[in-house]
């Protein structure tokens, strides 16, 4: 008789699948690691066994005990998997923005799932990463594997998932791409190719929004690169232990609506019915791969997870278009509106900044002189806080003498930094009394200001 001792016998030698369409006018072969072949749908399975096996090897998971953790959801289900297996309860904290299929998915494996807000600092108490660390204290014999610091993740992919693409490919891998979240995959697999052969090219794919690329390329933590994002799986606001930079060749950035786009086309095209952050991993590899590849060359993708958990977002026709990412909206987007403006508003095309340590009183003849309603803060090339002249106004009629304060003292938080490709339905509905003006990064990192007045104008023109 064949069969497993457990599910969770079933993890692991998912297949290479050769792209057919997608790969037109591309030099070389593109492969992709179809990882939703694991029990759990997705890749996250490797390092939920790993993590949960040398929990138990240490003796920090006990039987009976409880398995707390913060995630998107793809690891959480690994997780479950692993707890049902062994006989443990499961407590997973998840952000907002994840789709209700995770977490339907999860609970229907006999997690409890806590929802807490997204759009809050990691340090913040009511971040998800910080209510699994409260959790972890609150209940007795439980453990919480921090999928984003626990070693046991990377090595996951460094015993697996690496010597299998290098196997699958008889050692001729040259270029290797993955969406970078916590970094296990990306890592693991990166040093385990690079030790079979130092040529490899391994591609980290971000998101806009997250902290990576730029610390890369500048070794900077810019906290000014932060800001809301939709896409699931990839990018962080934060530094996990398991992202090696020395392993990562280079990142390349995707937009939301790329990777949603490109997503809904490897269904559609190639029969690959898998998740989101799996666009935005070929999305920015074929673009790669365009440029770079040559005739003899063999990139591997992976493919992170199944697209059962986005049916309600990007595989729902009214939600794409009303985010605008089908063509039957004529919302304009915020790149169309910094293209209207030829580049004038931007950090080294035109954008009026004010020192944070100018007087209150420079800043607010400044204002008037320009004849602008809101204005960034910068220390150096960081841009730290805003002023708005109707909130400088209150203050000035409540307290005259702070036009001699500094700035600093006075200002206002930053305003929020969005994608480029936003529609204008979606950026107004971020403009409000908290928030006056709207800032954005181009792909050559220049960065742009969008008010209620270019939102208008955008909606008359």
């Amino acid at each position: 008789m064949q069969y497993k001792n457990s599910i969770i016998e079933t993890i692991g030698n998912t297949p290479l699948v050769k792209l057919n369409k997608l790969n037109k006018g591309i030099k070389g072969t593109i492969l992709v690691k179809v990882e939703y072949f694991n029990p759990g749908n997705s890749v996250k399975d490797r390092m939920a066994v790993k993590m949960i096996e040398d929990a138990e090897k240490a003796g920090l998971l006990k039987p009976g005990g409880t398995i707390i953790e913060g995630t998107s959801g793809n690891t959480g289900m690994g997780l479950a998997l692993m707890a049902v297996a062994r006989g443990y309860k499961c407590v997973f904290t998840m952000s907002d923005k994840q789709s209700q299929e995770k977490m339907n998915i999860l609970r229907a494996v006999g997690a409890e799932v806590v929802v807490c807000p997204t759009n809050v600092t990691p340090d913040d108490p009511r971040s998800y990463y910080s209510v699994a660390k409260r959790l972890n204290k609150e209940i007795a014999n439980s453990y919480y594997p921090n999928q984003y610091d626990n070693l046991s993740n990377w090595t996951a992919h460094y015993e697996t998932t690496g010597p299998e693409i290098w196997e699958q490919t008889a050692g001729k891998i040259t270029h290797w791409a993955a969406g970078v979240g916590t970094g296990g995959t990306m890592c693991g697999v990166s040093k385990y190719l690079k030790e079979k052969n130092p040529n490899v090219v391994s591609i980290g794919l971000d998101t806009y929004g997250s902290v990576f690329k730029k610390y890369k390329e500048t070794g900077i933590f810019d906290e000014g690169e932060i800001f809301p994002y939709m896409t699931e799986g990839i990018g962080e606001d934060i530094l996990p232990k398991n992202v090696n930079f020395d392993v990562i060749d280079m990142f390349l950035k995707v937009t939301d609506k790329d990777a949603a786009v490109m997503t809904r086309r490897l269904a559609r095209e190639e029969g690959l019915f898998v998740g989101w952050s799996c666009g935005s991993a070929v999305h920015g590899a074929l673009e790669y791969a365009r440029e770079n590849m040559k005739e003899d060359d063999v990139m591997v993708i992976i493919l992170p997870d199944h697209g059962t958990r986005y049916l309600n977002k990007i595989y729902n026709d009214e939600w794409m278009k009303n985010h605008g990412f089908l063509e039957s909206r004529d919302f304009a987007t915020a790149k169309d509106i910094i293209d209207a403006r030829n580049g004038i508003n931007s950090i080294g095309g035109g954008l009026i900044t004010i020192n944070q340590d100018m007087k209150v009183g420079d800043a607010v003849r400044q204002i008037t002189k320009e004849g602008i309603s809101q204005i960034p803060v910068t220390d150096g090339e960081q841009i730290v806080g805003s002023l708005v002249d109707t909130r400088i106004l209150e203050k000035l009629i409540e307290n005259p003498e702070i036009k001699d304060l500094a700035v600093k003292e006075i200002m206002d938080a930053p305003f929020k930094f969005v994608g480029m490709d936003n529609t204008v339905d979606v950026l107004s509905s971020l403009i409000d009394k908290n928030n006056k003006a709207l800032l954005v990064r181009d792909a050559l990192n220049t960065v742009h200001i969008i008010t209620k007045a270019d939102l208008l104008a955008a909606m008359t023109n």
